[in-house]
């Protein structure tokens, strides 16, 4: 069920307010509290107007994507709405549905506190279009300490070959799912996550810009990789929602699960302590971000609030009350560490030195459509394991919603 959404408004409800309504799926959890932080910055930086809480729960953004093209397409935006920074956002360009923020990013100091590689991911035509509020990094392998130890696992694993050695120990160890895994988009996390291992940064990006070819025979390896890694997983993976995997960790049930960093934030708030985190195997050097970020709709009701909403989301002090909590950490380089948990401290660090890559499934590598066409594909191979139709659907889809030659 779609929860209620309130619609926006620019009438004063008292002391001179003017409301603000923020379209997230941030409902639960460490999201919700992360943005709860945000809130707190926004009420301090912006006292002339009044927040009002948009979101729409489930699904992780589907729900709240659907409700909002349903209002685009009948022209009452929010004032603002949470998106995936990078290519997800080109649908909403391409329907000029919204503002450039480019002259604010100057105003606001945004060009110089944002890392170069950012800007220029952000940058359509010379315009930018939204202030990212954070960064999470999707190649993560999240560990079950325990469960690791009783199979005589003492160290992370930097190769797949070494990983597939460590997970035929697991189940050599009794652990009948050694990888947890859910469903739809959290199998084509796990498929990139063994794509850049396979490739490498470069050829991994040239998935999305077209330099490289997906009919390739190293792609076909890949495939065959991911098939091998599916079997260390649970049969039930497509009934799965990615908590439901993560619960197998902290059961005890599963050793290792495949997620974003959002993970941390998450076992953090549940009181689970006996995790580990890694690079996932072979992917080195390597920082695979996504970004939540907000924009200004054409049409909204209240643009200057929302200016001072985005003002204070790509602010030093916003980007830290909401990082802290959500378990994601600052797109800004000159937030301090000071506050931040053990996890988000080496992401931090790792940010500013990494090889950055981009994510389909959370939208900074591909637009909707290419990632509507990739989970489909991904979902019918975990049922079939058809590795020559998932190739020849993967390039399909890449014919069609990827760069045109």
């Amino acid at each position: 069920m779609f929860a209620t959404v309130a619609c926006s408004s620019s009438e004063e409800p008292g002391a001179g307010a003017k409301k603000v309504e923020v379209f997230t799926w941030w409902a639960d959890g460490g999201e919700k509290a992360g943005l709860d932080g945000l809130v707190g910055a926004f009420k301090t930086d912006c006292a002339d107007y009044e927040f009002v809480n948009g979101a729409v729960a489930g699904g992780a953004g589907s729900n709240a994507k659907q409700v909002l093209a349903s209002r685009l397409q009948q022209n009452d935006p929010p004032d603002t709405f949470q998106a995936h920074a990078g290519a997800e956002l080109s649908d909403y360009i391409n329907d000029d549905q919204l503002e450039d923020l480019s002259a604010q990013y100057t105003e606001w100091g945004l060009s110089n506190a944002f890392p170069k590689g950012l800007i220029e991911n952000l940058t359509v035509d010379g315009k930018i279009y939204s202030v990212p509020a954070n960064i999470h990094r999707a190649n993560v392998l999240w560990s079950n300490k325990t469960v690791l130890a009783k199979a005589g696992i003492t160290k992370d694993a930097t190769t797949l070959d070494g990983f597939f050695a460590d997970l035929d120990k697991l189940k050599a160890a009794g652990v009948a799912t050694p990888l947890a895994l859910g469903k739809d988009w959290t199998q084509q996390m796990l498929f990139e996550a063994l794509l850049i291992s396979k490739l490498g940064p470069e050829k991994f990006n040239g998935l999305w810009n077209g330099g490289t070819d997906w009919k390739g025979a190293d792609i076909t390896a890949a495939i065959n990789d991911y098939k091998k890694l599916l079997t260390y997983t649970n049969k039930d993976r497509d009934t799965f929602d990615w908590t439901d995997a993560e619960k197998m960790l902290m059961d005890g049930k599963a050793a290792y699960q495949l997620m974003g960093d959002w993970e941390a934030a998450d076992l953090d708030a549940k009181g689970f302590k006996d995790y580990g985190w890694s690079v996932f195997p072979g992917n080195g050097n390597v920082f695979q971000w996504l970004a939540d970020s907000f924009v200004l709709p054409k049409g909204a009701k209240n643009a200057d609030g929302t200016k001072c909403w985005l003002k204070t989301v790509g602010s030093a002090t916003g980007q830290a009350a909401f990082n802290q909590k959500k378990g994601s950490i600052p797109a800004r380089t000159d937030v301090g560490t000071d506050g931040f948990p053990a996890y988000q401290q080496a992401a931090m660090g790792d940010w500013k030195t990494a090889t950055q890559v981009p994510s389909c499934p959370h939208g900074s590598a591909c637009a909707q459509g290419w990632q509507g066409a990739v989970g489909s594909a991904q979902g019918k191979f975990s049922a079939d394991g058809d590795v020559a139709a998932l190739q020849t659907a993967l390039a399909a889809a890449a014919a069609e919603f990827g760069p045109k030659k």
